[in-house]
């Protein structure tokens, strides 16, 4: 069983990946962070309908937390100040407010800095990375 929270995000896409790599550099959360590409989606309880939908928070107990109130719980788990933020986006009328821009970003998401069209694609449909990507060392 789990012992922390996992946040699953999308790993296609260049906005959602920006995002997290922001999250866990500046706000620190206390939870495991996994695309849902790489997440056994079933074993957390969830689906690839609903991870393609939504970032999701997962708590160790089964709870599932999407979108704006995924990122409320993100935003609680690192304390300090962001706590206070995120304890503000559970609350009306900041929660409704929290999900509207939420999905008007995901619903854009290809438009954003940091967005690629292949955002804008369902799965089925992203350009793949090819099998073995040539690394070059700097």
């Amino acid at each position: 069983m789990r012992t922390r929270p996992v946040l699953v995000y999308d790993g296609d896409c260049s906005f959602c990946t920006s995002s997290v790599i922001f999250a866990e550099r500046r706000i620190r959360p206390r939870c495991e962070i996994s695309p849902w590409q790489f997440a056994d989606l079933e074993s957390l309880g969830t689906t690839q309908e609903r991870a393609v939908h939504e970032v999701l928070w997962i708590t160790p107990t089964g709870s599932i937390h999407g979108g704006a109130q995924a990122v409320a719980k993100l935003l609680l788990s690192a304390g300090k100040g962001w706590s206070v933020l995120g304890a503000l986006l559970t609350l009306p009328p900041f929660r409704w407010l929290a999900h509207g821009v939420y999905r008007l970003v995901a619903d854009n998401r290809e438009r954003l800095p940091g967005g690629t069209p292949a955002c804008a694609l369902p799965p089925d449909r992203r350009p793949q990375p090819p099998a073995n990507p040539a690394r070059t060392e700097r």
